[in-house]
């Protein structure tokens, strides 16, 4: 445990213990209104959903025939909340799961199709009723763009190649006509292809030079026809800056963006990774702690990448990240549920913070997960549906898409390896700006003072917190958690000051008259 986080975890328990009133930090800073730098992609803010547990069947599809209201077997209280969302992608079919999927499994009368066994999530029995059609076709219903994750692990380039021209293909060629036969006539647009998944552990336990020769190998045969898809490299393992050496070094003209993965733990041990509710004051700090690895992690890949790509050319594709937690407890094996708390809402806004930092080479990211899985956004019960605190942070930093980055500087006092408040800020398209701060401390305010010449007026301000640190919505109490209007803002002669509550978001959006 470094020093400062030893020095913080005394202030949190020192505060917890009994001091009801703690002194709230002061913080100043600027924001440079006048000078957008790189704009934050859409995709920023994109989804990942594997066939695991809940969080396809029964989150997702219920199938046309369930008693839960449905659009041909999606759930339209679930699609409803996705598309006020403005989901901009959406990654399938995994995760580990990508790399055992064969792409056959899953087209077809649904009634006809084999079942299979996931033998990485608890060894279910999958009727493969969610695949290639209905994927599509869900992307579809919310909007958004669509990654397909091939299967490198246990397929080969000839399934890969079939799969994407089933997709892709207006010819009249055997696999065209099949697709139009299973009921799609015009060609689905194809996105983003990831070649394979972690191929250094559940995707084939790989070493970086025979991946990059594999990749080289599939990029040759998946091309799609008539359109171009964005080529996505299965990237390194946390900090592993070899893997990504060897792929600059070797198969930098085989794709566009390079996978990053990293996920959050409490305590980061795997057999023991925490509690998503009911944990110690400790483990709110050590989440942060571990939250903003992601941050050393994404500037050592763009460094290497800098060696061979000085232009910027290639992107990165965080496409897996969140918390993760023990599982809540007599939940399924293999399942991945966990409750979704105030902690996770911070955990999300952390990350956003810190892809808007990096965002000439961050071109996407993937949260794990969409629905019931992991930090899921969304929760559900039967024919209950919950919003998760994950997905209020995610509505909050919308007017963030497409916007260009604004310098900005924050003075923390001594806050050490990594901040207690941190905040972004950028200009959008329609000219204002929008300003997101994250408080992380578990029991303390903080007092902001923010420089922010040619600002002329507060349009809105809300608020993201709870009364406890592990504060969650519920069946019963759906919106303990959900955004606010918030009243501690004042904007005077460019200058705007903000009381932060402990563990709280704050977004606000302002009209200047800087260009």
């Amino acid at each position: 445990m470094t020093r400062r986080t030893l020095a913080t975890l005394a202030v949190a328990l020192t505060a917890f213990a009994g001091a009801a009133f703690a002194q709230p930090r002061t913080v100043s800073g600027t924001v440079d209104l006048n000078s957008p730098g790189a704009v934050i992609q859409p995709e920023v803010y994109g989804h990942f959903m594997e066939q695991l547990g809940s969080g396809i069947t029964g989150g997702i599809w219920v199938g046309p025939d369930s008693d839960i209201p449905n659009t041909r077997g999606f759930r339209n209280d679930v699609v409803a909340a996705l598309r006020a969302l403005e989901v901009p992608v959406v990654r399938w079919p995994g995760g580990c799961y990508a790399d055992i999927y064969d792409w056959r499994s899953g087209i077809g009368p649904r009634g006809e199709r084999p079942v299979t066994l996931n033998r990485w999530w608890g060894g279910t029995e999958e009727d493969n009723a969610f695949g290639t059609h209905e994927f599509f076709d869900f992307a579809e219903l919310i909007g958004a763009k669509t990654y397909l994750s091939i299967n490198v692990g246990t397929g080969t380039p000839q399934q890969a190649a079939d799969w994407i021209e089933y997709v892709t293909s207006d010819s009249q060629s055997s696999l065209a006509r099949e697709r139009r036969a299973n009921g799609r006539e015009q060609p689905w647009r194809l996105d983003y292809i990831g070649v394979g998944n972690e191929p250094w552990g559940c995707g084939g336990r790989m070493r970086a030079a025979y991946y990059t020769d594999l990749l080289r190998h599939y990029a040759g045969f998946i091309a799609p026809f008539g359109q171009e898809s964005v080529i996505i490299a299965a990237g390194p393992s946390g900090d592993d800056y070899d893997w990504t050496r060897t792929l600059m070094r070797d198969g930098r003209t085989n794709f566009d963006q390079l996978s990053v993965h990293n996920y959050t733990l409490p305590t980061g041990d795997w057999s023991a990774k925490g509690a998503a509710i009911g944990f110690p004051v400790e483990e709110w700090v050590s989440t942060f702690d571990n939250a903003y690895r992601i941050e050393t992690i994404i500037a050592g890949h763009s460094a290497v990448m800098d060696e061979y790509d000085a232009e910027g050319a290639l992107g990165i594709a965080v496409d897996e990240w969140g918390a993760w937690y023990d599982p809540t407890p007599g939940s399924p094996d293999g399942h991945l549920q966990q409750q979704n708390s105030v902690r996770d809402a911070l955990v999300a806004a952390a990350h956003f913070n810190i892809f808007h930092r990096h965002a000439g080479r961050v071109r996407m990211s993937n949260i794990a997960q969409m629905v019931n899985v992991l930090q899921a956004l969304i929760l559900t019960d039967g024919p209950d549906m919950v919003l998760t605190p994950t997905y209020h942070a995610f509505m909050l930093y919308k007017p963030f898409q497409n916007a260009g980055v604004l310098p900005l500087t924050l003075d923390d006092g001594d806050a050490g390896d990594r901040p207690m408040v941190d905040a972004t800020a950028a200009r959008g398209a329609d000219g204002r700006v929008h300003l997101a701060l994250i408080n992380l401390d578990p029991a303390a305010g903080a007092a902001i003072g923010l420089e922010m010449e040619g600002a002329a007026r507060i349009v809105q301000a809300l608020i993201l917190t709870a009364g406890t640190m592990d504060a969650h919505n519920t069946v019963a109490d759906p919106d303990r958690v959900a955004p606010r209007p918030f009243e501690g803002a004042r904007l005077s002669n460019g200058r705007l000051a903000l009381d932060l509550p402990a563990h709280s978001l704050v977004v606000i959006t302002l009209e200047s008259s800087a260009p």
